[in-house]
């Protein structure tokens, strides 16, 4: 059931005066700012609203008891509210619904976290080939990106090793024969993408980067190839929704890629 805005005679805490939301290009917000507490969807709303084009009509709600007053008066239980016009639209999830656009959804997957960590890792590469040699094609370059990425990667599951070891136990077969291997991952694939950075200990790197990406590429695959189970993967951290797939799989063979061709570059071709 709608609920209607209430009259201009009520207190600040009433809502929206109906003569005021005539204009179609207005909106009336109410938002807690308090001294210790400001409402960040209330700023998100107000800054949406304006990027819509419309004079945002800004209420705040400054106390607890005033705050829980309002919400009780129009039957809601969160707060920002918003109106357009005589509509009450709701908080700013529904806000953005009202445009037309997605609202936040905490447990859709998304790749978003992971490509981030590549893009960024691969301008930082361009950049270190650049102030080194003076150009950003290069060999090193393509290797600092893979060392950087794994550098990247690991820092998102050191933040929560737990969550992480148990997303992992989920498809990586070592993991599941010896749950410590969860533990010890993260720690690995730092080591080795430090080592890998530097270019120093490349017998002692490369070995390492070749049997957690061999490990992990089998285990991708199997998961989502083989039994087409629909998993997360523990790539960026275990409290992540990057879906289990083909990204995921492409960290491994990185991996696997720089554990083979670095040892070649350093004992065969003596680079």
């Amino acid at each position: 059931m709608p609920v209607s805005p209430p009259d201009t005679a009520a207190s600040t805490i009433a809502g929206p005066d109906m003569n005021e939301q005539a204009n179609t290009e207005t909106a009336t917000l109410y938002r807690m700012v308090m001294s210790d507490h400001l409402c960040p969807y209330g700023l998100k709303s107000k800054d949406f609203l304006e990027r819509q084009g419309y004079e945002v009509e800004d209420n705040h709600l400054t106390t607890r008891e005033e705050t829980d007053a309002f919400m009780e008066r129009h039957g809601v239980e969160t707060t920002p509210q918003i109106w357009i016009g005589e509509e009450r639209v709701g908080g700013y999830d529904e806000l953005r619904e009202h445009f037309g656009k997605e609202a936040q959804d905490p447990d859709k997957t998304s790749y978003q976290p992971v490509i981030a960590i590549f893009v960024v890792a691969f301008l930082m590469a361009l950049g270190l080939s650049w102030a080194m040699f003076g150009s950003i094609v290069t060999l090193r370059s393509a290797e600092w990106f893979i060392a950087i990425s794994m550098c990247f990667l690991a820092v998102q599951k050191l933040q929560d090793v737990e969550s992480f070891s148990t997303m992992f136990l989920n498809y990586d077969l070592l993991a599941r024969r010896w749950v410590r291997y969860g533990y010890l991952y993260p720690f690995g694939e730092a080591f080795a993408g430090i080592l890998m950075l530097a270019g120093v200990l490349t017998w002692l790197s490369a070995p390492v980067a070749l049997f957690i990406g061999t490990v992990g590429a089998v285990s991708v695959f199997k998961a989502v190839y083989v039994d087409k189970r629909e998993l997360k993967c523990a790539c960026v951290g275990g409290n992540s929704n990057v879906p289990l797939g083909f990204i995921s799989l492409t960290e491994n063979l990185m991996m696997m890629l720089m554990g083979i061709w670095m040892p070649i570059k350093a004992f065969a071709l003596g680079w």
